[in-house]
């Protein structure tokens, strides 16, 4: 699946939503390591996000043939420093209708918009590929975060109180949310 955008951040930057490609592979790992590095709000920690380039490469190959699956950059003045990806939950008949979004970006460009355009192309291309509902699991603390997932439309159907067990803070609740695409 092929998508790209350019849109206008809310301090007048451009910045280009696009496919993430085989040739960002270096680029994509520094900016991950580095938005993993500024949260806690995320999946892993920077320790345990230790892909080579070679598999990078591979995971984005993977991504840019997909006819359902993608994995976009946001990129401002030549440099990522955003991300998300739509994957489909499962092949099996009854829960192929589902994909999950995650999205994270590096914290100097929090609150430009960079966040509802990734979301906002997430959903466009969850949509093309014929999913039917979105899903993503977000943690608590992250009122940001749940407030960009409501006000597109996400809602609330359930919490995790022990969904990450946090090296800083003992465990870290969950909401899941999800979209109904059609």
């Amino acid at each position: 699946m092929q998508y790209e955008e350019t849109i206008n951040l809310k301090d007048g930057t451009r910045c280009l939503i696009q496919n993430a490609t085989p040739r960002d592979a270096e680029e994509v790992l520094l900016s991950l390591k580095k938005v993993h590095e500024e949260t806690n709000f995320l999946l892993a920690y920077p320790d345990e996000k230790e892909l080579s380039i070679e598999e990078e490469k591979s995971f984005l190959r993977q991504k840019e043939e997909s006819a359902a699956e993608i994995e976009l950059c946001a990129v401002v003045a030549d440099v990522i420093v955003g991300f998300a990806g739509v994957s489909a939950i499962g092949a099996s008949e009854k829960i192929s209708h589902r994909a999950e979004i995650g999205v994270s970006i590096e914290k100097d460009f929090w609150r430009l918009g960079i966040g509802s355009a990734l979301t906002a192309a997430s959903i466009e291309c969850a949509k093309k590929a014929g999913f039917r509902q979105l899903e993503l699991e977000v943690v608590a603390d992250n009122r940001n975060a749940i407030a960009l997932y409501e006000k597109m439309a996400f809602v609330e159907y359930g919490r995790n109180p022990r969904g990450f067990a946090s090296r800083k803070s003992d465990y870290q609740e969950l909401v899941l949310m999800r979209l109904q695409l059609g």
